[in-house]
């Protein structure tokens, strides 16, 4: 094939990346769209663009006949880039499009039927209540967030007591499901998951998860969302495996800091205690937290002042707390807990927000999950108390103010949607996946 080096030759050259974007973008949009039969408004609703489809929309936008010059490898890194950038700008263009009008004929699922929620009306508008989504997982849902793509991911933990084959022989090695809010169609993102539970994404879009026990991956890794390759960002702490990874949080400078506790597994239990560790941009991982009980869900403010940590400590380490024959489990801490974060990345001066043993006296309650934050501080937070199950928004000290009930179902995390879906929560509980339209925006990386 011709090989050329001249740059004007490449329509999407570095120029067209710059402060004239939204022409390319829009060409971008119109040829991914024609891809999938979507009229171009609809693609830059849903944002719904396949990776492999855009880069080859990419590699026929290069001039007929000509390439970059150098090997192989040089062209695919080319590509690559483009294949980015394009991304990044359909994203823009789909944001910068997009209106109230065209939101209305999203997929909005169906009433769950769940009590009217309560308090604040800033929080939660009149009228607005928690519609399902999906309900197709097996055993538990969770680590819902929103990818630079537009779409939902989510974790389905299919413990392996609970989820074999259809032929009962093997048991399920955990999904990751990706959900379109345009259509309401979900697929499986990734099978075998390696079990994972929290989900997050960084700044430039990469997946990070945290792998769980029970056959599971017991690490933190990213997966760059445009190759669709996964690294590992950490597999073990001071040589040894993690106990369970389980929930992550970034901060703005790009530190990453997740938490270990047990719940089911068949593996051992390695790491003494329960902790939150963190990981910074050099690769080094310290162990920051040893003192916050059962550690869980994980949640950084916006202004990067306060760390908020959940203790949920059921008292279970693996299977044996299932069967009968076994004693019932010690049950530990369940708090709501908030750390100052130190501009080193360090926390200090640790205070119980909510202790739920006293906060609901004499009630039943298996404590909070997952966290998420909206642009003013609030925390909207999954608290698996059963008589009074729900998402319970509290303020930056810890005060209810609104609540979201999610009827007899015991929730397990939450997060906002991205573009026109900022002020949209969804909700992971049990088998299915939610949302409730908020009238606050969450708060998104800068």
């Amino acid at each position: 094939m011709f090989c050329s080096c001249q740059k004007h030759e490449v329509r999407f050259s570095r120029q067209a990346v710059g402060r004239d974007a939204t022409p390319p973008a829009s060409q971008i949009v119109d040829e991914i769209s024609s891809l999938s039969g979507r009229a171009p408004e609809r693609a830059q609703r849903s944002a719904s663009y396949r990776v492999p489809d855009v880069r080859r929309v990419v590699r026929n936008r290069l001039s007929p006949g000509r390439r970059p010059c150098g090997r192989r490898e040089h062209f695919d890194m080319h590509i690559h880039r483009l294949v980015s950038v394009a991304i990044a700008a359909a994203a823009l263009a789909w944001s910068a499009t997009a209106s109230a009008h065209e939101h209305a004929t999203w997929f909005q699922g169906e009433d769950a039927g769940f009590p009217a929620p309560t308090g604040a009306s800033d929080i939660v508008p009149e009228g607005s209540k928690l519609m399902r989504l999906f309900d197709g997982g097996c055993a538990l849902t969770e680590g819902v967030a929103a990818g630079h793509d537009g779409y939902m991911y989510f974790s389905d933990i299919t413990f392996t007591k609970f989820c074999p084959d259809p032929s009962g022989q093997y048991v399920q090695a955990g999904n990751i499901w990706r959900y379109d809010p345009a259509s309401g169609d979900a697929t499986v993102f990734r099978s075998p998951s390696g079990m994972s539970n929290g989900i997050k994404f960084d700044r430039d879009g990469n997946m990070l998860a945290a792998l769980g026990a029970d056959y599971g991956g017991r690490m933190l890794i990213k997966t760059d969302m445009a190759s669709g390759k996964s690294y590992v960002l950490s597999g073990t702490y001071a040589g040894k495996p993690y106990n369970a990874l389980n929930d992550i949080t970034i901060d703005e400078q790009g530190r990453i800091y997740y938490s270990d506790p047990r719940y089911l597994g068949h593996e051992p239990v390695f790491q003494p205690g329960f902790a939150v560790y963190r990981l910074d941009t050099d690769g080094s991982v310290d162990r920051i937290i040893t003192n916050g009980g059962k550690t869980n869900g994980v949640l950084i403010s916006p202004d990067q002042s306060t760390f908020y940590l959940v203790s949920n400590d059921n008292g279970w380490l693996g299977f044996m707390q299932l069967d009968e024959t076994d004693q019932a489990p010690i049950v530990g801490l369940h708090l709501l807990q908030a750390y100052d974060l130190n501009a080193d990345g360090t926390v200090s001066n640790r205070r119980v927000l909510v202790d739920y043993a006293t906060h609901y006296p004499g009630q039943p309650c298996s404590g909070p999950d997952g966290l998420v934050a909206d642009v003013d501080g609030n925390i909207y937070i999954a608290e698996r108390c059963e008589h009074r199950p729900g998402i319970a928004v509290r303020d930056p000290d810890g005060n209810e103010i609104a609540f979201i009930s999610t009827g007899e179902e015991l929730p397990t995390n939450v997060g906002f949607g991205r573009g026109v879906e900022r002020n949209v929560l969804y909700v992971t509980s049990g088998k299915s996946l939610y949302k409730i339209k908020l009238g606050k925006d969450g708060y998104e990386l800068p």
